[in-house]
């Protein structure tokens, strides 16, 4: 039963959610949107994003020590990937300053109280399979173009990539098929993880309403994955550190942009409850503090 959730949601099957057509305008706004609150909750964002820098770095360094420098590209470029999951703190942010509820940085983690959570998670493993089949292909596709043999230094490798008939069938090759899976990713997750967060769907509606609004504006989809790419692009230079403000912008509008696409039904969508306030106790009923109490009222023996 639990397992027939996350697939379908509190409704026990797939449902086809209204969705709206959307234009650059919607993209220009939700961007401005997101923009928009990462300036309100900058502390927030950056602390939950300053992760991907680091962790890009920690891949450059283990590229670099392994001796596997032709996955450095790849993986860096796969990364975004997992992007749609990864910003799921993000998407609780606005959603949260969206509904007038407190915005402080702990709510971030609020996501693990979703009715969704199943859902998310299944979508989350799909994404990391998808990333790592991705990461397989472009191994074999180097192996096609180069054999098994062992890349040369950084400056070597580069210039074997650039200058050589090889180097350009694999940047061509690599990079269409690059293209092909990150199609992929975008149209199963364009707004499927905002939708699970927002209401309990379940993670055959969230990929099928995302397609579906993939499909019924395919030219602003297209536009808001080649703004992804290039803002991705941009915020990877120098050293990655830029990701730090693309990251959570791209992560807010993409709040904003689920909101645009799919028509709202305030009825479905859950309401997280506001963590409760415990009654302060004395430090001198240390340690039974630590432990369930009656109530102040409660009558003593």
């Amino acid at each position: 039963m639990a397992q027939l959730h996350v697939i379908t949601g509190a409704g026990g099957h797939a449902t086809a959610l209204p969705i709206r057509r959307i234009g650059l305008a919607d993209l220009k706004d939700a961007l401005a949107r997101g923009l928009d609150d990462f300036v309100a909750m900058p502390s927030h964002a950056v602390f939950l994003c300053l992760i991907y820098p680091v962790v890009g770095l920690l891949i450059f360094r283990l590229a670099v020590g392994a001796n596997v420098l032709p996955l450095l590209y790849p993986i860096a470029a796969g990364f975004a990937l997992l992007g749609p999951f990864a910003a799921l703190g993000l998407y609780e942010m606005s959603r949260r300053r969206e509904a007038g509820l407190d915005v402080s940085w702990a709510h971030a983690l609020d996501v693990f109280r979703s009715p969704s959570i199943g859902a998310i998670a299944v979508l989350g493993l799909l994404l990391v399979t998808i990333f790592l089949v991705w990461v397989a292909v472009a191994q074999s596709i180097y192996v096609a173009y180069f054999g098994y043999k062992p890349a040369a230094a950084m400056s070597g490798f580069v210039n074997q990539v650039l200058t050589t008939p090889e180097g350009w069938g694999l940047i061509v090759v690599g990079n269409f098929v690059g293209f092909l899976f990150a199609v992929l990713v975008l149209a199963i997750s364009a707004i499927s993880f905002p939708l699970l967060l927002d209401r309990d769907v379940g993670a055959a509606t969230a990929v099928l309403t995302s397609i579906r609004v993939v499909l019924a504006n395919p030219f602003t989809m297209a536009v808001w994955g080649l703004i992804v790419a290039v803002l991705l692009a941009l915020g990877s230079l120098p050293a990655l550190f830029g990701l730090a403000v693309v990251l959570p912008v791209l992560g807010h509008a993409t709040w904003h942009l689920y909101r645009k696409a799919v028509e709202p039904d305030e009825s479905d969508r859950p309401r997280f409850r506001e963590p409760s306030s415990r009654p302060r106790r004395p430090a001198a009923e240390f340690p039974a503090s630590l432990f369930p109490s009656r109530s102040n009222d409660a009558p003593r023996s």
